[in-house]
């Protein structure tokens, strides 16, 4: 499994027993049932009753959720030739190498409207179905009135000096060390690696931890143990909840997206099909505003079809306000495993240097 599928496995973190297997109650009574595999836990059943499940109800289809463990067990599913899944969640960098691969059904173009998505959210293959967000973290005890702001704030020591934590994965890590010395959001891929690590040496004596979860990334700002760090959104939520003096920015945040798609050689591939098609609609993708906060709908005109309270748009990643100070993150860059192998050999020569 790959770094970016680690990324993505905090949007599904939790407790998964409760999600696993069969779930009576969303299989429909009549007609065909797809099986969505996702990460498990508590957060995607938010997700399923957000998006999966309305997306199956519009048409009738039953619905049955079970977990998975990211591109490499969909590999597996794949060439037994009997997949189990009709429908998979995998990061942005997965479902690119997963297209490179062959590993997926085509979608139908014809069933799914684009307006309102990006032509980078999607692929023959695939779909981006939520937005979340990379942010900066930083301890209100410690700056007071002066927080850092940007990412070159998080580089500059003299003026913030504290203990610092970034991401033990090239994705994340290298965008926002590009961003602190100075390439511009327009101009970040590809990736210079070079110059990316350049400047994380010059971070590197102030990064106190390298952290490898989302629930470590918080912990470790909760407890006081860093002063400042990158951190998922999802996870910024319960820091804040847990009354720690705590507080964080999304200018220059990196938004990245979770996307759907249907394994080579699933059962259901119509019914899969229709229900992601649904899942994607402005309708439907309205309801993520709601449900997982700084998780987001990745169609537009959501935000254009239902009234969002301001203390929901400010939680909402892709919210208008939100999207204009964040820097879209490319799965497709990521995707292509030389990229992602260098990226991964030259951060932790530099951390065991």
């Amino acid at each position: 499994m790959n770094k970016r599928s680690f990324a993505a496995r905090v949007w599904l973190i939790g407790i998964s027993a409760t999600l696993c297997g069969i779930s009576a109650a969303n299989v429909a009574l009549a007609g065909e049932t797809v099986t969505f595999a996702g990460y498990g836990g508590d957060a995607q059943k938010k997700i399923v009753n957000a998006l999966i499940k309305p997306a199956a109800d519009k048409e009738g289809i039953g619905l049955r959720t079970e977990s998975e463990d990211g591109l490499a067990s969909v590999r597996v599913q794949v060439a037994s030739g009997r997949p189990a899944w009709d429908i998979v969640q995998l990061g942005a960098e997965e479902c690119a190498t997963g297209n490179s691969e062959g590993l997926f059904e085509k979608l139908d173009y014809k069933l799914i409207n684009t307006d309102g998505i990006p032509p980078e959210a999607h692929a023959p293959d695939w779909i981006a179905a939520s937005y979340f967000s990379v942010v900066l973290a930083y301890r209100t005890d410690k700056y007071k009135d002066n927080p850092p702001k940007t990412w070159a704030d998080f580089w500059d020591v003299k003026k913030f000096p504290g203990k610092r934590a970034l991401a033990l994965q090239p994705q994340d890590t290298m965008e926002v060390a590009l961003l602190a010395d100075g390439v511009k959001p327009g101009s970040l891929y590809p990736l210079d690696q070079k110059r990316a690590i350049e400047s994380l040496r010059k971070i590197k004596p102030y990064v106190s931890v390298w952290w490898t979860t989302g629930a470590q990334s918080a912990q470790i700002i909760r407890d006081g143990e860093v002063d400042m760090e990158t951190i998922w959104g999802s996870r910024i939520t319960s820091v804040l909840q847990s009354g720690a003096p705590v507080n964080f920015t999304v200018k220059q945040g990196l938004l990245g997206y979770i996307c759907l798609a249907i394994p080579k050689g699933a059962k259901h591939v119509s019914e899969a099909r229709r229900v992601i098609a649904n899942a994607v609609t402005p309708q439907i993708q309205a309801n993520l505003g709601d449900v997982i906060d700084y998780y987001a709908p990745v169609n537009e005109k959501a935000f254009e079809l239902r009234k969002f309270s301001a203390e929901t748009l400010a939680k909402t990643s892709s919210s208008p306000q939100n999207r204009l100070q964040q820097v879209l993150e490319s799965g497709k860059y990521w995707g292509t495993d030389q990229n992602l192998q260098k990226g991964n050999e030259s951060l932790r020569a530099l951390i065991n240097q």
